[in-house]
């Protein structure tokens, strides 16, 4: 079978009507991106909790849809926009493809990844359909640690900046026979890091009920042991490390909590903010002296240690 993807710009308040109207029109799928997208008119649309909804799309969004090469696009088109009362679209670009193994083609993008630490040290994320491939490097005394982990609903497979900034702090500190807390644990992949650097008690926590279930699969498929809670549980003791890969609003919002989280001495490590926003957070948290300690395509991570 082959199919047909039709893609034209539309303003920010025209994004939900048009793909509501596609849809209702026969459209099989309608994706949204930013137009201006790898330009300097690029713009970040990040949701955070507790906020509202960020805008349903950017100030020039481009729309694909989806249908099957032998309907007619161009009615399709038409019936939408007499149904919005609209013009057409115009400048449109149409792709014509055949039917493929898509779960195979979707999984070839994922590539294991190393991190690089200190000292050598290196942490190898595979996900588990190249675990046993022989031309994947295997494990060796090169890598601290490996970790099996596939894309899936919760955030965190190790190539944002954010989360590789945090696994590289790990890699260059021993946290053998520590008591860890990731919170806002995503996938788990920063609680993983810790069980299989030699933490000796891991507690993720999050929001959402689908990170949990993540973070508790992930775990047993990796074969170590983390606890997890929900934020709206009773907090648990202090830990000597506390990680928080989340995002500057609740960085802010949860200060007073993660600070007391972190038992005298222990350390904070935190990520999810960008370059710009360093002094902004450094100045929520009074109790912990937090620097800068690794800075990746305009993203930052802070650690320090509490004082006790």
């Amino acid at each position: 079978m082959q199919w047909r993807e039709v893609s034209f710009v539309v303003a920010r308040d025209e994004v939900e009507p048009w793909s509501d109207g596609l849809l209702e029109a026969g459209a099989v799928s309608v994706m949204a991106e930013d137009a201006d997208a790898d330009s300097p008119d690029e713009q970040a649309l990040y949701g955070e909790p507790g906020m509202p909804p960020p805008a349903s799309g950017w100030e020039r969004t481009r729309l694909s849809l989806l249908l099957a090469a032998s309907e007619d696009y161009l009615e399709l088109l038409r019936d939408t926009a007499a149904q919005l009362d609209q013009g057409a679209p115009g400048d449109l670009v149409v792709r014509v493809f055949a039917d493929e193994d898509w779960v195979r083609r979707s999984q070839s993008q994922f590539e294991p990844i190393e991190v690089q630490g200190p000292q050598g040290r290196t942490l190898l994320i595979q996900p588990s359909w190249r675990v046993d491939d022989p031309a994947e490097p295997s494990q060796d005394a090169s890598h601290a640690a490996r970790l099996i982990l596939d894309p899936g609903l919760a955030f965190g497979t190790g190539s944002h900046p954010t989360t590789s900034l945090c696994l590289r702090w790990l890699l260059g500190h021993d946290v053998a026979g520590q008591r860890v807390i990731d919170y806002g644990c995503g996938s788990g992949i920063l609680a993983l890091a810790a069980c299989k650097l030699g933490a000796a008690e891991v507690i993720g926590i999050d929001i959402d009920p689908q990170a949990l279930i993540a973070t508790q699969r992930n775990a047993a498929t990796n074969a170590v042991d983390v606890h997890v809670m929900g934020s709206e549980d009773a907090a648990p003791e202090p830990a000597d490390l506390v990680l928080a890969n989340i995002l500057s609003s609740p960085l802010k919002v949860l200060a007073p909590l993660l600070q007391s989280l972190v038992k005298p001495g222990g350390y904070l490590v935190l990520s999810g903010l960008l370059e710009r926003q360093i002094e902004e957070i450094v100045a929520h948290y009074p109790q912990i002296a937090l620097q800068a300690v690794g800075i990746h395509e305009g993203w930052a991570c802070l650690a320090g240690r509490k004082s006790g």
